[in-house]
């Protein structure tokens, strides 16, 4: 039966990219997600310098908003590995992030998680490993907007069994389960720089196709 049950985890509302050209060889742009207070999950699509969740939490802990865990699933044991926010800045353990990390969160304030920078020299890449993964849409895969094109786009088209949503109003998964033959249901909405949390068969990388900036991000004004 396939199936795929987790208890952290999270998604939330997505704008898409919105980029500009600040020079012939440069973009820059972000994307936002509208976080509620309790359990978020978000991308960092863009390249802010941010190399670690000490960093990310920084900018949002001030004022009434407030970051306490920052989690990071780690596909090798199948677990999440979480940071926590002693005050002060201290974070404990204070755990690595890039362009591409699927980070799940708890804020005790709504708030609005940007990543906003530089477009990344080369778009997210993932070693999908059999079991429970998270992953991004990335900025060249504007193509894919329904679980099932991101389901055939990756490996055989059939190692994906369930690509989950977290959906941050009810702090509870949407599904989309693969029935085979290209058959979801239900087959979910998604997006450039939607984070999700899905379940393989098998091991696969992906993307497996060009990496670059696509000519339709670099022709946006």
């Amino acid at each position: 039966m396939k199936k795929l049950i987790l208890p952290l985890l999270l998604l939330l509302g997505i704008t898409m990219l919105a980029a500009v050209e600040s020079a012939p060889s440069e973009i820059v742009g972000y994307v936002k997600y509208d976080c509620v207070a309790g359990l978020n999950l978000v991308a960092m699509p863009m390249d802010q310098g941010l190399t670690l969740t000490s960093e990310v939490g920084a900018i949002y802990n001030v004022g009434s908003d407030y970051i306490d865990t920052i989690n990071l699933w780690d596909p090798a044991t199948q677990t999440w590995t979480f940071a926590t926010n002693y005050g002060g800045g201290f974070w404990d353990p204070d755990l690595p992030v890039a362009p591409g990390s699927v980070l799940f969160f708890n804020t005790t304030t709504p708030l609005t998680f940007y990543s906003i920078g530089d477009m990344p020299a080369t778009n997210a890449q993932y070693s999908i490993v059999p079991g429970l993964n998270t992953i991004m849409i990335p900025l060249n895969k504007s193509n894919l907007t329904l679980a099932s094109e991101v389901g055939a786009n990756v490996g055989t088209g059939e190692d994906l069994d369930t690509i989950n949503l977290w959906d941050s109003a009810t702090q509870s998964w949407s599904f989309a389960t693969n029935y085979g033959g290209g058959f979801w249901d239900p087959d979910l909405s998604v997006a450039i720089g939607t984070p999700l949390y899905v379940n393989s068969i098998s091991a696969a990388t992906w993307p497996t196709g060009p990496r670059g900036v696509s000519n339709t991000l670099r022709s946006q004004k």
